[in-house]
């Protein structure tokens, strides 16, 4: 295939994002799924992909089929977004893709239409290299559920674990670091979603009575220090018993990885960094962590109301690391609770968690994923043990026995999540050699 080739399935590529970012499929909202998911369809089936239609809690689950050869791929990906909002943020529509500068701004141009779109070409490429084959099985798990926890997933994995079995798995999300360099994950945090809540009366009091009554806010600000110390570290008992001990290979694999956060903290303007320098990795991807998300409760409104509110509340989420059990953790923090003298204070799990997972960096998978990426890039890809986020990559290695590699287009500046999201076209070139040569990689006989 020339240059000239790939660029045209590069550009059809593009063309089929614009058209999936056009599609609103906000799952927290249960906006466009079912549509979003027959688009996906369609686009699969027009190159020869058998599609199962697998009824989700929240949006269907396409898994689907093509191919035939020595190996067999396993593709995860979703079609669901996050909400727009705050809507006055973003520079051009959410839902239109829009071109600044090499950038592709919209609400999924990243996660994750774009990592599917960019896959999706390479398939195109590949059977266009070999006379409209595609020589090696490629099975393909895309759902619509993802943002708002994937609920369905583990039970789907486990239903049609004949139908994803595989040699590896390319998992939905990458990056391409600043300096060009192609970042391969080989593993995720857990995480677990949660509401603090505390009640003190059955409606708002006089703030003059706050001499004679708790202030829900107030056991609510005792309940989040008590969970970590300054330096970001859970101080909640038996929480980091389980945390499973770092291997020389992790070790060795987190020494090599470049940079600081820099590039992060200029990003998003941050005043206050956890960690830099050596330890910036080693917290990112192997230690566990506890965040606030929102807090509420009481007046909100402009100038002063003497009110103690009757009630609060206050979001959080725990990204964990293997062996951890969100299950256990979430009876720790329970018990940890109570031991502070907050039994008052009710803890509501919200979405469904999940649980961590990583792969050996000595897979036979794992290589090839390094040499695809080498070969693409031109340069040495960067390999983190675990990436920061999470997802739900336990089941496909819980249920499948599968290995899994995330590798894509993703960004430093993405803003993934957040107003402006954004891709670089050259960067969905780049997914798209990849995607071509870990496929041909995988579809040349063994040795």
């Amino acid at each position: 295939m020339t240059p000239t080739d790939l660029t045209v399935q590069i550009e059809r590529g593009l063309a089929d994002l614009r058209d999936l970012v056009a599609l609103p499929s906000v799952s927290a909202q249960g906006r466009m799924l079912p549509e979003t998911a027959a688009a996906v369809r369609a686009l699969l089936e027009a190159e020869g992909f058998t599609v199962q239609e697998v009824p989700g809690d929240v949006a269907p689950v396409l898994i689907a089929e093509a191919g035939e050869g020595p190996a067999t791929l396993l593709i995860y990906n979703h079609y669901d977004v996050q909400p727009e909002d705050p809507l006055a943020l973003w520079d051009s529509p959410p839902f239109e893709l829009t071109e600044r500068d090499g950038r592709l701004y919209g609400r999924g141009a990243s996660d994750d239409k774009g990592e599917f779109a960019s896959r999706l070409a390479a398939v195109r490429a590949v059977k266009a290299r070999h006379g409209g084959r595609l020589p090696l099985r490629v099975r393909w798990l895309i759902e619509g559920e993802e943002e708002v926890g994937s609920p369905s997933l583990d039970r789907v994995v486990r239903e049609q674990a004949e139908h994803l079995q595989a040699d590896g798995c390319w998992w939905e999300f990458g990056a391409i670091d600043p300096e060009g360099r192609p970042v391969l994950s080989l593993g995720l945090k857990g995480v677990m979603c949660l509401e603090l809540r505390c009640r003190v009366a059955a409606s708002d009091l006089h703030s003059s009575l706050g001499a004679v009554v708790d202030n829900p806010l107030y056991r609510l600000a005792r309940a989040v220090t008590s969970l970590r110390d300054d330096g970001g570290r859970l101080t909640v008992a038996g929480v980091l018993d389980d945390v499973r001990a770092t291997s020389d290979a992790d070790r060795a694999a987190v020494a090599q990885i470049p940079g600081d956060g820099q590039a992060m903290r200029d990003t998003y303007g941050v005043t206050r960094p956890l960690a830099t320098g050596a330890g910036y990795h080693d917290r990112l991807g192997l230690m566990p962590v506890v965040n606030v998300n929102g807090w509420g409760g009481g007046y909100q409104g402009a100038g002063s109301k003497t009110v103690l509110p009757a009630e609060g509340f206050v979001k959080l989420d725990f990204r964990l690391v293997p062996d951890q059990n969100p299950a256990r953790v979430l009876d720790l923090l329970r018990a940890h609770l109570d031991a502070q003298g907050l039994a008052d204070v009710e803890v509501v799990e919200l979405e469904a968690h999940q649980r961590p997972a990583r792969t050996d960096a000595a897979h036979p998978f794992v290589q090839a994923c390094v040499a695809a990426a080498r070969e693409a890039h031109g340069t040495e890809p960067v390999v983190q043990p675990s990436s920061g986020a999470s997802g739900p990559m336990y089941p496909f290695q819980a249920a499948l026995g599968v290995p899994c590699v995330a590798a894509g287009i993703g960004n430093a500046g993405g803003r993934v999540h957040a107003p402006n999201e954004n891709i670089l076209r050259d960067h969905f070139a780049r997914g798209v050699a990849f995607g071509v040569a870990l496929l041909e990689r995988l579809a040349a006989p063994p040795a």
